[in-house]
């Protein structure tokens, strides 16, 4: 059942990938298809870890948001619906940072953990 709860997270981070890999920047593409590995421990700290991770990577849609719009500026296209396209990738990327305050993932999560989950 925890699966349905991270598909956004999963889908996030192979978003990012797939953006890292056309971008040439293989570590980074390693760093995306690996980190959801950590969703398999079951501690708190992994939470901030991957919530950490998406709203970097929601910065990095905003500063690829922004470079594009110069660059279609500067070639005189039109940008209107790359920035809406691009725009929605980042509100879902944040909106999946924020899976981990349902109940049943809160559970998961900080079950065993020394700190208290986050009220």
């Amino acid at each position: 059942m925890s699966f349905v709860y991270l598909v956004p997270v999963l889908l996030s981070f192979l978003l990012l990938a797939a953006h890292f890999l056309h971008a040439g920047n293989l570590p980074l593409v390693a760093v995306a298809l690996l980190l959801p590995l950590l969703l398999l421990i079951r501690r708190g700290w992994v939470v901030r870890v991957v919530q950490t991770a998406l709203l970097v990577g929601a910065l990095e849609w905003l500063r690829t948001i922004v470079m594009l719009i110069d660059f279609y500026e500067q070639a005189g296209r039109p940008w209107t619906r790359m920035s809406i396209i691009l725009g929605s990738v980042l509100l879902f990327t944040l909106a999946a940072s924020t899976v981990f305050f349902t109940p049943h993932l809160r559970r998961r999560y900080w079950r065993n953990s020394v700190t208290p989950p986050p009220s």
